[in-house]
């Protein structure tokens, strides 16, 4: 694993997955500058060359074109994917489930939100799931995240991949057969991983999730 730390400018071409976590806005705003110099262009090439890229809420937000503050700030972001983010006064926080797409490998997911962001693609652009119980992208039209070439953007939190093994299994798999094409994971015993995915999952479709 390889950390790539502000003002590091490096060809991001020759890795094969990235993670990019959330944050607060402040945290959004100090990385603008880098966003900007030839990282950014470096990120987008590797988009474009098919890399893998899982980015959650502060991350995801960051591959659209802008984010909008509340005092109508608007903070210009890389714009590898045609969508923008607006703040809102609603916080969107609660464990929720949505279903990915089947591109995305069509699984439920279970997860835990809590963005005051709202998110809407651009034309064309295809979500990475529609939610089922929760807000999602915008909490208004059912969307939740993005899945552009081989970029899956998500408001997931709550530990993603250990709580959804189908999911990660995908994004394993969506790496692998980039780099060598046709490729076969090992079968691994993930029972216990697909019981907790599984109680969560009735749980939070139930709405009886309080204090997990």
């Amino acid at each position: 694993m390889t950390e790539v730390k502000i003002g590091d400018v490096d060809d991001l071409t020759k890795y094969d997955l990235f993670f990019i976590g959330g944050g607060q806005d402040f945290e959004q705003e100090v990385l603008l500058n880098d966003l900007k110099a030839a990282k950014g262009r470096n990120m987008k090439a590797a988009i474009e060359d098919g890399k893998t890229f899982l980015c959650i809420c502060g991350g995801y937000q960051m591959m659209g074109h802008y984010y909008e503050t509340k005092n109508k700030e608007k903070l210009e972001f890389l714009g590898a994917i045609d969508f923008h983010t607006i703040g809102s006064d609603e916080r969107m926080i609660d464990n929720y489930v949505f279903r990915c797409g089947k591109e995305s490998g069509g699984s439920d997911i279970v997860g835990f939100e809590n963005h005051s962001g709202k998110t809407y693609l651009g034309e064309g652009v295809n979500p990475l799931g529609t939610v089922i119980r929760g807000f999602g992208n915008n909490g208004e039209d059912k969307t939740e995240g993005v899945r552009y070439k081989n970029v899956y953007g998500s408001y997931s939190h709550g530990a993603l991949l250990p709580k959804n093994p189908e999911f990660a299994d995908h994004i394993l798999l969506t790496t692998l057969e980039r780099k060598y094409g046709s490729y076969d994971l090992p079968v691994l015993g993930d029972s216990a991983e697909r019981e907790a995915h599984d109680y969560m999952l009735d749980k939070v479709l139930k709405g009886t999730t309080s204090g997990d």
